[in-house]
């Protein structure tokens, strides 16, 4: 029996595959039980760009994959549950449940394949099972679902949106719809390698949703249940809010105080906040800078699980859409918040890895048939995705991404 085992050993080794689950450990990530510092993206569009049906484009996937994995960003941020119907507006489609417990098979298949192709490459994903925004429909679709509604006050549209997703905690129909997909996405076994998803290496964390709560309007009970149910099915592996880490200190804290939840999130968005503008960055860069690091610095004194930095982003210069426009003020940022991170040993993974893809047309929001780049549907296109060609940035991701890998918090600032 024991040189089976040395054979399987060897076959992982040899072939580059994942074979060891993320940890925690004295309040650190570990792999090995070393500490697991990283530089990751989101790529929440990988499992549709994986598909071979609409929207799928596995060439491209791989080369993607390819290009990240020499950057050394080797952890990605997946959403794996989007909703349906196809037919609203400003989705990420075609959706993984179209229907209540109706699934595309071709999406799942493409959620298969790229954990395959992650999983050799040695790179781990971060599974985000639902969202409090609608672009990948998330908890508005489910209160329509389940008869709290007949359509949803999208963003833009009615100032009641919030209020409106915050009734998913209030629906047990709902809670009950999306508890079906949590088993039926975690108990999921791959068919390209055979290996359940609850026993692949490759899957680091499972994430409750992105950015589930706003203005503090959280159910607590509900995150613990919730999390403790993912934890019975997955034991092996991490557990995550997908809280944005935005509202009060205390809420921080609560929101990741259940011993089923592992580490906790925190989403960095200068912008949106309302402290940086693009078109007037001499004078507003310098708060944004002072606001990144009062944020950062403040949420790094929480010593009770470890932090990730799971999103920032911001405009290229003058707020641009251009691929080929200039990028000083975001290359700026990017050292600067990566720098922090380092500093405080925390993982940090940015939004987003455009790549290869382009906008339609600038400034149009996406619609079906355009190229995935890492904005979300509803937003205009190009706005935060860093391509393939905005080498400057990619060498700053590059280099903090071969810091991560030493033990050292040492200063950075020299770069």
């Amino acid at each position: 029996m024991w040189y089976v085992i040395i054979i399987v050993v060897l076959f992982t080794i040899v072939n580059g595959q994942s074979s060891s689950f993320i940890t925690v450990q004295n309040g650190r990530l570990t792999l090995n039980n070393e500490d697991y510092m990283y530089i990751g993206t989101n790529f929440w569009y990988g499992v549709n760009l994986a598909s071979k049906g609409p929207g799928g484009n596995r060439s491209r996937l791989l080369r993607e994959l390819d290009r990240l994995h020499s950057l050394g960003v080797d952890n990605l941020r997946l959403q794996a549950g989007s909703e349906g119907p196809n037919t609203e507006p400003s989705r990420m489609v075609p959706a993984m449940q179209p229907q209540p417990g109706i699934y595309d098979e071709a999406i799942l298949d493409g959620l298969d394949f790229l954990l395959y192709e992650m999983n050799k490459r040695k790179m781990r994903a971060v599974m985000c099972l639902n969202n409090y925004w609608q672009w990948s429909g998330g908890f508005a679709q489910y209160v329509v679902w389940a008869g709290g509604a007949k359509s949803i006050p999208y963003p833009g549209g009615s100032n009641d949106f919030d209020s409106f997703a915050a009734r998913f905690y209030e629906l047990p129909r709902a809670l009950e719809l999306f508890n079906n997909h949590i088993q039926f996405i975690v108990k999921r076994t791959n068919k390209y390698n055979n290996i359940p998803y609850a026993e692949d290496p490759t899957i680091m964390s499972w994430e409750l949703a992105n950015e589930l709560s706003q203005y503090g309007n959280l159910n607590l009970t509900w995150l613990n249940h919730t999390a403790c149910l993912i934890k019975q099915l997955a034991p092996k592996q991490l557990i995550t809010t997908g809280s944005d880490g935005h509202s009060t200190s205390k809420n921080f804290i609560n929101e990741h105080a259940s011993q089923c939840i592992d580490y906790a999130t925190i989403h960095l968005w200068v912008e949106n906040w309302g402290i940086h503008d693009p078109h007037n960055s001499s004078v507003t860069f310098p708060l944004a800078l002072a606001a990144a690091k009062k944020f950062i610095d403040d949420r790094a004194a929480y010593k009770d699980k470890p932090i990730v930095l799971e999103e920032f982003g911001i405009s290229r210069d003058n707020a641009s859409l251009s691929s080929t426009s200039p990028v000083t003020v975001r290359d700026k940022y990017y050292r600067a918040v990566l720098q922090l991170a380092h500093h405080h040993r925390i993982p940090a993974t940015f939004w987003a890895y455009g790549g290869e893809g382009r906008p339609r047309i600038l400034g149009a929001s996406w619609r079906q048939g355009d190229d995935f780049i890492g904005d979300p549907p509803h937003e205009p296109q190009g706005s935060n995705a860093v391509y393939d060609t905005d080498n400057s940035t990619l060498e700053i991701i590059r280099y903090f991404a071969s810091m991560a890998t030493k033990k050292s918090s040492a200063n950075t600032s020299l770069f």
